[in-house]
């Protein structure tokens, strides 16, 4: 019974880190990599197998959030199931790694068993290699295609059938077949067309994209189909689930020969038949080396049973068949020795656990340093200072510790538990969601992040203060809420260690430049939650001035209804867009909070202005009344300046992209901003495509 209790403690704490992760994913600001979900997924179906759950309890039971708004929702005549994996992180009940030939061994077993079969009845397997691409489903009737689908959530997907016909990325017809059959097959883009779009993109001034993968799933779902002409987007098919009127050959092997000889697009020379999983494994180790000589991207291969028969004749869960398992190619992983786990407090409050390792070098650079996400994945991990643990990089980018060496683990070592007390004020710290928080608005870490956020370009921009020296005005001068920061002499900053009369004198002077910023900069500069630029700006715009706002918010707390309709009423949208109740009762609360009310009382009195300032607006055709959202590094323009002109035309310029967004303006380096907006065929601008919109070019 404490196993099964255990157990159902683990997956609760999983199932509210994974509903976290693929939030913050899909509002375009993921926080993990998508090998440690996948990782993280996958050891939340152990435990639902093990425990039993019913496949309507389980989070894949849930629809899929990849539906783009204008496309027509298809059902799956058969679902489209995800893939089991192999993993380099499973362990066995007694906490040791098992290797991945013996986790490809075990499953082949399972197979073996569940077939009945005897030691000496042969199970051959095929090996196809994993393209990284977009899975699609066609139906083909009496050989001509009728209609693509995407994966979606894989009971229906959107139906993308003009978008895969101008990309000519799958036959229109197969030869010699009649009758009715469903075709499975990946669209992808192979590096040589994406190379060449790229470049014309970046000859014309656009941005390019990050990779084929992300920059196929965003044309595909663009709602003019003639931008796919001529892209380059193919396929290759592999699996045909559902035939009427047709006879299949018997095994995979002859299905992709059969599918080949119709004038499909297959990969019958990367494939390979063998006799047993040791041999299936020893091809997908050395098929590594071959990954690097191909034109389109793979992240590992596919372990098939080579007959047909049996596909039927083994039940599979409501994630995943039996029939077939993934080998997903590894990144590059290191082991380094855990130092410490120190714990960073941030502006709000968040308690964010980081690790300090002996320096290890990593896809090309030192790493020292390593994001632990937080306290709960530590724990669930159990990862203890003096460990031996494997790090990689997150996309190459950001170092994260994906589990322990158990084998080197020293006698005696401390498990690592969540704080109690905040680390630079000794709070008691509350528990939200999967973070600790603490909730002392008077901690020095939080005073030290709020005033280096508060002095942020993007919020009143006060030129000078950087950390080092926020960092001595808290300890030294005893600053401790923005509005002190007023109150500083020349003459006490430049007693601060690197300071001298001409840098004193340049602060003081970009204060007193600050003070004219305005209600909106200021509220962006307060740190309050959900209170970004936008949420600022459109406070400003609807109170108009502090006070207002404050006489507002104490309404609000108070119950008063007409206020709290005014933002968030029961039905459609309120006043200000975006604040939902939820929204709208944490902002409110914390305007209401003492706290903030003494450092906007006194900004006052330093003379800041807290009035909203009112741009001159000249509406310009096409902008005016339009929603903008502005991501990666323009050519020219900064964003606040490109911001600025969209206001001045008369459009809104939002941080998120939605559905509602009707243009997104993308520079270089641009990110998931940029994907999600490809994926919901929402407009993109160039900077010079802005300008001549604003009749500015």
């Amino acid at each position: 019974m404490a196993t099964q209790t255990d157990a159902r403690a683990e997956l609760d704490e999983l199932e509210t880190q994974i509903r976290h992760y693929e939030a913050a994913y899909r509002a375009g600001k993921p926080e993990i990599s998508d090998a440690v979900f996948d990782d993280m997924f996958e050891r939340y179906q152990e435990l639902a197998d093990l425990l039993e759950l019913a496949d309507d309890q389980r989070l894949d039971s849930a629809p899929g959030a990849d539906h783009t708004e204008g496309f027509v929702e298809v059902e799956h005549l058969v679902p489209m199931l995800s893939l089991e994996k192999l993993s380099p992180n499973r362990r066995d009940n007694k906490g040791e790694p098992v290797p991945i030939d013996e986790q490809l061994t075990a499953w082949y077993t399972r197979r073996r068993k569940d077939l009945g079969l005897d030691d000496g009845d042969a199970l051959p397997l095929l090996v196809e290699p994993k393209i990284d691409g977009i899975s699609v489903s066609l139906l083909y009737r009496a050989g001509a295609l009728e209609r693509a689908v995407t994966r979606g959530d894989g009971l229906k997907g959107d139906d993308i059938t003009a978008q895969v016909r101008a990309a000519a990325a799958v036959p229109q017809t197969l030869a010699g077949i009649g009758g009715e059959i469903e075709v499975r097959g990946e669209l992808y883009w192979p590096n040589d067309s994406f190379a060449r779009y790229n470049d014309a993109l970046q000859a014309r001034g656009e941005r390019r994209l990050a990779n084929p993968r992300n920059g196929a799933a965003g044309l595909m779902k663009r709602k003019d189909p003639t931008v796919l002409e001529g892209v380059g987007i193919k396929s290759f098919l592999y699996q045909v689930p559902l035939h009427e009127n047709v006879t299949l050959p018997d095994t995979q092997l002859e299905v992709l020969q059969w599918l080949a000889d119709a004038g499909a697009p297959v990969y019958l020379e990367e494939i390979q038949r063998v006799d047993d999983d040791a041999a299936a494994f020893d091809y997908c180790e050395r098929y590594t080396e071959r990954r690097g000589q191909l034109d389109y991207q793979i992240d590992g291969m596919v372990i098939k049973l080579d007959q047909l028969v049996y596909y039927d004749a083994l039940e599979g869960t409501g994630h995943h068949p039996h029939w077939a398992i993934a080998y997903k190619f590894p990144p590059e992983r290191k082991p380094s020795k855990l130092l410490n786990i120190i714990t960073q407090v941030g502006k709000s409050g968040k308690l964010t656990p980081v690790a300090k390792l002996e320096p290890v070098q990593l896809a090309g650079t030192t790493v020292s340093r390593a994001s632990l996400h937080n306290f709960v994945e530590v724990e669930r991990k159990d990862i203890r200072v003096g460990d031996t643990v494997f790090v990689e990089k997150a996309g190459e980018i950001i170092p994260q510790i994906i589990n322990v060496d158990q084998s080197k683990r020293p006698k005696g070592l401390r498990k690592t538990r969540r704080p109690t007390h905040c680390p630079s004020c000794n709070t008691p710290v509350v528990e939200e969601e999967i973070f600790c928080y603490c909730p002392n608005p008077a901690c020095p870490a939080q005073i030290r992040e709020r005033l280096r956020h508060f002095a942020s370009r993007g919020a009143m921009d006060i030129d000078g203060l950087g950390a080092s020296l926020v960092d001595q005005l808290v300890d030294k001068l005893g600053v401790r809420a923005p509005h002190e920061l007023w109150s500083l002499t020349a003459d006490q900053v430049a007693g601060l260690e690197r300071m001298g009369k001409k840098s004193a004198d340049n602060l003081i002077n970009a204060l007193e430049r600050a003070k004219d910023r305005g209600m909106a900069r200021v509220l962006a500069g307060l740190a309050i939650h959900h209170v970004g630029t936008t949420m600022a700006e459109d406070l400003a715009g609807h109170f108009g001035s502090v006070e207002a706002l404050l006489a507002f918010a104490a309404r609000y707390c108070d119950g008063d209804e007409d206020a709290i309709q005014t933002v968030a009423p029961d039905k459609g949208n309120g006043a200000i867009t975006g604040m939902a109740q939820k929204t709208a009762d944490s902002i409110f609360a914390e305007l209401n909070s003492e706290a903030v009310r003494a450092v906007l009382a006194g900004l006052a009195e330093a003379g800041v202005n807290l009035g909203a300032r009112v741009s001159k607006t000249d509406a310009v055709d096409g902008v005016a009344g339009k929603t903008f959202v502005l991501t990666g590094t323009l050519p020219d323009l900064k964003r606040s300046e490109a911001g600025a002109k969209i206001k001045a035309a008369g459009g809104k310029v939002t941080d998120s992209v939605s559905k509602k967004t009707d243009y997104v303006v993308a520079g270089a380096d641009a990110g998931s901003k940029l994907a999600k907006a490809e994926k919901l065929g929402t407009t993109i601008l160039s900077e010079a495509e802005l300008l001549e919109l604003l009749a500015e070019s």
